[in-house]
């Protein structure tokens, strides 16, 4: 199964991370990600951008109303993902709890839906459709 480990951070966390030397930043994440990729778990990872160069597209409106970043009062932000393989939720959560991040960071696990989630809606075309997107998307 595949979880997405979705890493949400406080301002005041941010702030902090910023005061942090990066290089030993940069060291603690690749000697995370190199265990993860050793151990055959690691399917994908992004850190993001700061907020202030984002946009949220609010969709409470007849029209979308877009606001640019960052995005006023911000209680958490998320700020990168990892998807990895796993047998279970207990062994994804194992995997989060390994994370090197420190106080007002958390990471959220979720499973991501498989094809098998639709199995009900075999039939329908854009499922169809999404099977043949997910191969030609594959080498990517």
């Amino acid at each position: 199964m595949k979880y997405m480990l979705i890493m949400r951070a406080t301002d005041e966390a941010v702030q902090a991370s910023k005061e942090r030397d990066f290089e030993e930043v940069i060291n603690e994440m690749g000697a995370y990600n190199e265990a993860m990729v050793k151990a055959g778990v690691l399917l994908a990872g992004e850190g993001l951008a700061d907020a202030a160069e984002g946009a949220v597209v609010d969709f409470d409106a007849e029209e979308p109303l877009v606001t640019d970043g960052p995005y006023g009062e911000t209680h958490e932000l998320f700020n990168g993902f990892w998807i990895i393989q796993a047998a279970s939720r207990e062994e994804a959560v194992e995997w989060a709890k390994r994370a090197p991040l420190g106080p007002g960071t958390k990471l959220e696990v979720r499973r991501v839906n498989e094809m098998e989630d639709f199995a009900d809606y075999a039939d329908n075309e854009y499922i169809k459709k999404e099977a043949g997107w997910r191969q030609e998307l594959s080498p990517r």
